[in-house]
């Protein structure tokens, strides 16, 4: 075996390799879990799932790539590179039948073995790559350490570039099975250019051959592997209208003509409905916003962080004249809204993450309405102290706060619901709890929270609407609920059930073959 040192034009190139490779990665991390979120929801569950594979993936590439190059000749790197190629390159390929074959598994085993079966192959390969540069970049074992570390600092390197670009410029402009397709071949490449060097500075005439074959393959199935995506039944009773990929998720429009219904979702969320005859509003817990300005008159401007399809800003505008704001974190939900469900701002239409956004909003405002909710799961940032204080800080002397919040009822002794009726209990004086579905354990609740008492008999309700109200209203048990902060936030561990739960009634809904691209 040579021990010849790399010249300086090979050490260059092999520190372009590993910064690609390290930077490949983190892109297919990332990846990863727009692959799955349609799925199986964009909870922590899939992102352990991912960061897990990667660490299993790389810790075994790392030991199998140094027994490797220990055993082998200063050759192989290419070969690894074109199978790291190949296999990120059937990734979108097969990501439909692996999703429908662990869809039985449930949320969490599901989210774990397809992360597994679609990325610890092709994060395997990448792994090994480290431990063969080291061998090529190392002529004695003096400057082992320098080496090895220089080449990690490079392959780091490459990694964080590749997460700064995937998430400021290839996702606004690209969608994922693009992406993943532009890696797989970029891959390719990479190692035809390698095996070149192999045969060319290393005396391997066998190593251009593999590397060939496998990039031949590759490009050839990439026609096929564009085409795989989007493939619905035509006998379907569901018409999909419209889908984007955004940073934030899988927005799509769905009509099932039959039942007359319009339906938004988010990745396995359903976030806004309507008839499509109609344009009324199917979500039955907003109802209960058509009632709120009664409950405290001469409400003039509001607030919804959480846009969904934008129906209740239709409410308070039409019905009351409110002025209402509203704050989306997705612009491909605001975009959905006001293409597909005639959404028209009647005041502030802001796109942002509603944590940063509020603190640069001006109240006060008479009603602010909290509906955040994709991914199967609540963003559980919005639902702690500080959120809630921020605010409070934003609603008039007898502002009303309106937050949704799905989950089982249990007899009003759910861990999740005392969690958030204790949380609101740090930042207002008075709540009232509301069931939006007479009857289900499992339901949208409403909780209305003020620094002033709220008396529905009091109000300007009428005969039926109070009859509406007090039949939703029910007792809810929050002695032993968790007070939710920015440091302590169980909130996703307590709402496990009810994640695995919705996203049952999804595929029942819709059926898995509609939730994968």
């Amino acid at each position: 075996m040579s021990n010849t040192p790399l010249q300086a034009s090979g050490r260059v190139g092999l520190f372009l390799t590993v910064f690609m490779t390290g930077s490949a990665v983190m892109v297919i991390e990332l990846l990863g879990t727009r692959m799955i979120a349609p799925f199986y929801g964009a909870s922590l569950y899939v992102w352990s799932s991912l960061i897990s594979v990667t660490m299993i993936a790389l810790a075994i590439g790392y030991f199998v790539g140094g027994k490797w190059a220990d055993s082998a000749k200063r050759t192989g790197l290419s070969l690894i590179i074109a199978l790291a190629a190949f296999l990120t390159l059937i990734i979108p390929w097969i990501t439909r039948p692996v999703l429908l074959a662990t869809d039985p598994l449930g949320l969490r085993a599901g989210a774990f073995v397809s992360a597994l079966v679609l990325f610890l192959p092709s994060l395997t390969m990448l792994g090994m790559v480290g431990p063969f540069a080291i061998k090529l970049g190392t002529s004695r074992l003096e400057g082992v350490a320098s080496s090895a570390g220089t080449l990690y600092a490079v392959s780091t390197l490459g990694s964080v570039v590749g997460t700064l670009v995937l998430g400021f410029f290839l996702f606004p402009l690209l969608g994922s099975r693009e992406i993943f397709i532009g890696v797989g071949v970029i891959l390719l490449i990479l190692a035809v250019v390698v095996a070149f060097f192999e045969q060319q500075y290393l005396d391997s005439k066998a190593a251009i051959l593999p590397a060939i074959l496998i990039a031949v393959v590759g490009l050839s199935l990439v026609p096929k592997i564009s085409d795989a995506g989007h493939v619905y039944d035509p006998t379907s009773k569901f018409e999909i209208k419209s889908e984007h990929e955004s940073l934030y998720g899988w927005v799509r429009v769905i009509d099932h003509k039959t039942n007359d219904l319009r339906v938004l979702t988010s990745d396995a969320s359903a976030i806004g409905a309507e008839g499509i005859s109609t344009g009324e509003n199917k979500l039955t817990y907003q109802n209960i916003v058509g009632l709120l300005p009664a409950l405290a008159p001469n409400m003039h401007r509001a607030l919804i962080v959480g846009l969904g399809a934008g129906k209740m800003v239709d409410v308070l505008r039409n019905k009351y004249g409110m002025e209402v704001d509203t704050l989306e974190i997705d612009p491909a939900v605001a975009q959905a809204a006001t293409d597909y469900f005639g959404f028209k701002a009647s005041g502030q239409n802001i796109i942002g993450d509603a944590r940063y956004e509020i603190r640069h909003l001006k109240g006060p405002y008479d009603l602010i309405i909290h509906d955040c909710f994709t991914g199967g799961s609540e963003p559980a940032h919005l639902l702690t102290v500080e959120t809630l204080n921020q605010l409070r800080g934003l609603l008039s002397e007898k502002g009303i706060l309106a937050l949704n919040f799905v989950a089982f009822y249990e007899g009003g002794h759910n861990a999740s619901l005392a969690a958030v009726s204790k949380t609101l209990e740090q930042s207002f004086k008075h709540q009232q709890f509301f069931i939006s579905e007479l009857g289900e354990d499992f339901n949208d609740f409403i909780f209305l929270a003020s620094m002033q008492s709220l008396d529905i008999n009091a109000s300007e309700l009428t005969v039926e609407q109070k009859d509406w109200l007090i039949k939703r209203k029910l007792p809810l048990d929050n002695s032993k609920g968790v007070i939710l902060t920015d440091n302590l936030n169980p909130l996703e561990h307590l709402q496990t059930a009810k994640s695995e739960h919705y996203r049952h009634v999804i595929v029942e809904a819709f059926g898995p073959q509609l939730l994968v691209r």
